[in-house]
């Protein structure tokens, strides 16, 4: 290879390098949304519709309360004759032909039927309270996640697309060369080969990107011709952040603060409560009544009052008393399930992340400023002939490997911090 081609190759991968990122994270037909992640989290609180329904629920709950809270409105009835066949009159009032009667009754609930009906709806506005931060707890965790999994992979396609750059103008001048006969053909393609390679995986990566950027737009409802570009400033090199905390502190807090766990406890009570009503439905409620009836009963100007209850002979609510029991019992093992489900999560969700954190404090910090700077060795190299195209592209491949794998170690790591922030249902590492 004549040293005028290597010089010209040289200054075009150099180019192509310094100019590769640039491209790549535009809109293609709306606008760039930069935002820091507490930008995009207000966002979220104010526009999604999700937590907007959720809070329908809590007002549909609260009204469930006002509703237990009324007392059963009282029955009024009241007849008149339609035809006095003696005085051939419709609707008869008069003294001695006419005809008529009223009646006004109230029900009155015993046994505590309606405090009980009270303290169920209570605590079903207290559930949908507690799911809805159940619910900003769980996509709160999307949104964070789906945050920073834009900005690293973004940040991997960029060395994607400098490589692709890069093998397209080598490619160029490959072939110009070959026509030439300056370089053999398998040379072309080889390089062609790497390039298509390169191209299929940035694609796939694209589409990824592409699909997490149309979830986290639809959760801040944000345009969906628009581009968020994720601004991040974190530094975790050398932190020790999860081996500070004790673990059992994230489990009391977990215990504390998860309101799946609090849901879980408060249908335990709601059982017992409704048990309890079941029972008191097995004692029957009164009627008083009061009637009065102008000359239909023994005696002219008749009046009553009376008190009416059903005979708890046969039906005394046994399978509605049945079925509270089962409740009590199947949410005691529900609460149980949810305790040890959430104790295994943390305990797993710990590990992990200290194994991540242990994996990525153990990098020398200039690595990568070393590796950069290896590369351009290499390409004094490539340029003096010390090194073949071959052994050229491998180790451009090396760096693109390792550029690929320290990016995945961030967000791996930052992953995993998220991930216990809603094990635990505490922001204890609120990475910014």
């Amino acid at each position: 290879m004549h040293t005028k081609f290597v010089i010209v190759l040289f200054s075009i991968q150099l180019s192509c390098i310094a100019i590769g990122g640039k491209a790549f994270g535009q809109s293609t037909g709306g606008d760039t949304l930069r935002m820091s992640l507490k930008e995009t989290e207000a966002q979220f609180l104010k526009n999604n519709l999700d937590l907007i329904v959720q809070h329908y629920s809590i007002d549909q709950a609260q009204a469930q309360i006002i509703t237990a809270r009324l007392f059963n409105n009282p029955d009024f009835s009241f007849a008149n004759v339609l035809y006095n066949p003696q005085t051939k009159k419709f609707f008869d009032t008069s003294h001695d032909g006419g005809e008529y009667s009223a009646q006004l009754s109230q029900l009155f609930q015993t046994a505590g039927k309606r405090n009980k009906s009270i303290q169920l709806a209570q605590i079903g506005f207290q559930q949908a309270q507690y799911q809805l931060f159940d619910l900003l707890r769980t996509l709160r965790f999307t949104l964070r996640s789906d945050f920073y999994k834009i900005y690293f992979q973004e940040q991997s396609a960029k060395v994607y697309q400098e490589e692709i750059n890069s093998l397209a103008k080598t490619l160029s001048v490959f072939k110009e060369q070959y026509t030439k006969g300056n370089i053999a053909q398998k040379e072309v393609l080889r390089i062609q080969s790497q390039l298509y390679s390169l191209q299929s995986e940035l694609n796939d990566l694209i589409d990824g990107i592409d699909d997490t950027q149309s979830e986290l737009k639809l959760m801040i409802r944000a345009n969906p011709q628009s581009f968020v570009v994720p601004v991040v400033d974190i530094n975790l090199e050398g932190k020790s952040i999860v081996s500070e905390v004790p673990y059992q502190h994230l489990v009391d807090s977990a215990n504390a603060n998860r309101y799946d766990l609090k849901v879980a406890r408060s249908m335990v009570d709601y059982n017992n409560i409704n048990l309890k009503l079941q029972k008191a439905n097995a004692v029957p409620d009164l009627t008083f009544s009061l009637a009065y009836d102008k000359q239909g009963s023994y005696i002219r100007d008749y009046s009553s009052a009376g008190v009416a209850f059903s005979l708890p002979f046969f039906n005394r609510n046994q399978g509605g008393i049945k079925q509270a029991r089962i409740a009590v019992d199947a949410s005691k093992v529900q609460l149980q399930s949810a305790q040890d489900q959430l104790e295994s999560d943390i305990a797993n969700d710990y590990k992990s992340a200290l194994r991540l954190e242990n994996l990525y404090n153990s990098f020398d910090p200039k690595f990568k400023q070393d590796f950069n700077h290896l590369i351009q060795e290499v390409f004094k190299n490539y340029q003096k002939h010390n090194i073949s195209l071959l052994e050229f592209l491998d180790f451009y491949d090396s760096y693109k490997t390792n550029t690929l794998q320290l990016n995945n170690l961030q967000l791996n790591r930052i992953s995993s911090l998220e991930q216990l922030n809603f094990a635990t249902g505490t922001p204890f590492f609120n990475q910014q």
